[in-house]
Order: structure tokens, then C-alpha cells, then sequence
């Protein structure tokens, strides 16, 4: 789907949510879903060095947003999405700080410095390392899009995109996270972009 049609169907399901469409709203929510979970095992694996289980946090986010959208005044796409990504970062914000309580240790203590509400720069980075001869792939810089399709690629090169791309971990910390030679997880990173690159082709051949 190309972003003028994604725009659209956005800001129609927003329309028709305001209008008391219950199933509107639920699709709104629904096809969210992949962005926020890209951002928010982003955000809180990039702080904790770990891998850690974001679902709570997603689900808690569009929970709360569900129960706020009266709230919600924007109309377009970037202003949903700007939305859900402010009540993320409040969100990821405390679940650092939780974290942090539960581990905390007086000389490892750090100030807490979650990534900021817009999280545009891991797609936009993404987007720039797909070097491929398509123009409409090196200009694709349309973030959620790019989340939908991370989450169509296997278990494994989605792993290695988020490791290595989104959390911007060395080759090495990819190698050691996934239990890899750095040698096999370089080669599954480049198999990983090119299908990344394919779905990418494929959503704008179907728009």
C-alpha cells in the first residue's frame, strides 16, 4: 500500500472511529500494533542491553490510548501516530524506571534516557542502509510501513534487522546475542535487508 493510500485508510478509520464505528476503531488499533512493537522493544532493549518482552508495554500503550481517544484531536496519519508515540514514551519511561528499581545498584546507577516520542531515527536509518537500485526504496523513509513489513521476515532476520539496524548493536554484540559467528549472522543480516527490500517492492507493486 503506498503512504498516500496509507494515509488514507488512516485517516478514514479515524473518521469513522469518531463516528462511533466500534469495528473502525479496533482496525485502527489493530494495524498499529507492529509499529508500537517495533519502537518499544527498541526503545527499552537499546536502554537494558538485554532482550527483554515488550508485549506488556505495547498492549499497555494502546490500552491506554483505547480508553483516551475522546482525547484525540489530530486527524492525518502523522498525527495518530505522533499520539500513540507520546503515550509510549511515557509509558517506557516508567517501565525503565521499574526496572531500574528492581536492579538498582548505587554504583551502576544512570539517568534514565529513553529514546525520544517521535523514534523516527532507527527507521530513517533503516531506511538508508536499504541500498538497492529502486528509487522507491531509497526514498522510502515511510515508518510504518517499514514495521509492517519488518514484521512479515522470519523470526530470525527480523532479529537480526532489529539487533543490528533499530538498536544499533556491532556486528560483534549481534553475534554474541544471537548465539552466531559473526560471520553467519553478517550473511543472514544481508539476506535479511534484501528481503526486507523485496517486501518492500512487492507492498508498492500492489498499490
Amino acid at each position: 500500500m503506498s503512504e498516500s493510500k496509507q494515509s488514507t485508510r488512516i485517516a478514514l478509520l479515524l473518521e469513522n472511529a469518531r463516528n462511533g464505528d466500534e469495528r473502525a476503531r479496533d482496525e485502527l488499533f489493530e494495524c498499529c500494533r507492529n509499529y508500537i512493537n517495533v519502537i518499544a522493544r527498541t526503545n527499552v532493549e537499546t536502554w537494558m542491553k538485554a532482550k527483554v518482552d515488550s508485549s506488556d508495554l505495547v498492549q499497555q500503550t494502546l490500552l491506554e490510548a483505547h480508553r483516551g481517544f475522546r482525547d484525540f484531536e489530530g486527524k492525518s496519519e502523522g498525527e495518530w501516530l505522533a499520539w500513540l508515540k507520546q503515550i509510549l514514551a511515557h509509558n517506557t519511561h516508567d517501565f525503565i524506571r521499574r526496572f531500574r528499581a528492581g536492579k538498582r545498584d548505587v554504583k551502576k546507577e544512570v539517568r534514565i534516557q529513553p529514546q525520544s516520542p517521535d523514534a523516527s531515527a532507527p527507521f530513517r536509518e533503516l531506511a538508508a542502509r536499504l541500498d538497492s537500485p529502486s528509487q522507491v526504496l531509497m526514498d522510502h523513509e515511510q515508518e510504518f510501513e517499514l514495521a509492517n513489513a519488518i514484521s512479515r521476515l522470519p523470526d530470525d532476520y527480523r532479529e537480526v534487522i532489529q539487533l543490528r539496524n533499530l538498536q544499533r548493536l556491532s556486528f560483534e554484540e549481534v553475534s554474541e546475542r544471537m548465539e552466531r559467528s559473526r560471520g553467519a549472522v553478517q550473511m543472514l543480516w544481508m539476506r535479511a535487508l534484501n528481503k526486507l527490500q523485496e517486501i518492500l517492492v512487492e507492498n508498492q507493486s500492489d498499490s
